[in-house]
């Protein structure tokens, strides 16, 4: 269902769902940030500039910031939750730069970022092919961008996990597993979408969530 909404205008998280939306990922996400975290750190070093797309309310940035020293930007379409990952990272003393703007039209100049993040937020994307060619304009030569999302041909149990592990429970978990893979993309249209873009290089791995897609430039 959110990808049919998507295709009218990309999708933004505002007002009292921002807030609940912040207080989720505190409660229930933070084992599942640090661990996004530590993947992206293998691929960064100190100095790198790291741009997360559509952060929510910042926590991965966050966890990215404690293991290294990194110039990282978090840009987000809703204005909301980027005053929420302000105030996140202050609270943190976690030094990030921040952006309202939309992935189909990014605020940056061409090779501005070493590294981008993109986390289960594809599917919200009005423009999908468009939002990967800006990732591409803005990555370096030699950078990477790495988009962990949910695969629409996952099991249920591991959906369900998912919708578990942001604090629903029984047949919420379930309906809400659902609906989550329903909106996402499986592998082959995955597939698809990259061979429409300037993405020549890239590689799928399996991952809990579904899959973790890294695009290099």
């Amino acid at each position: 269902m959110m990808k049919f909404f998507s295709r009218f205008q990309d999708l933004g998280i505002e007002c009292e769902k921002a807030k609940y939306y912040d207080r989720l990922t505190r409660e229930h996400r933070m084992d599942e940030m640090k661990e996004q975290a530590a993947e992206v750190a293998k691929h960064v070093k100190d100095g790198d500039s790291i741009l997360d797309i559509a952060p929510g309310a910042g926590y991965l940035s966050i966890e990215i910031s404690r293991l290294g020293k990194y110039k990282i930007t978090g840009m987000d379409i809703s204005k909301e939750l980027v005053e929420i990952f302000k105030r996140n990272a202050e609270e943190a003393s976690a030094n990030i730069s921040f952006e309202q703007g939309n992935v189909s039209k990014m605020p940056f100049q061409a090779d501005a970022f070493g590294f981008i993040v993109c986390v289960l937020a594809i599917k919200n994307f009005k423009e999908p092919v468009r939002a990967l060619e800006e990732m591409y304009r803005v990555l370096r030569s030699d950078g990477t961008a790495l988009i962990m999302d949910l695969n629409r041909k996952a099991s249920m149990r591991a959906i369900k996990k998912v919708a578990e592990n942001m604090g629903l429970k029984g047949m919420a978990a379930y309906i809400a597993g659902a609906i989550q893979r329903s909106g996402s993309y499986s592998r082959r249209e995955f597939e698809d979408l990259i061979s429409r873009t300037s993405f020549h290089r890239y590689e799928i791995r399996d991952s809990v969530m579904g899959f973790s897609i890294y695009l290099s430039k």
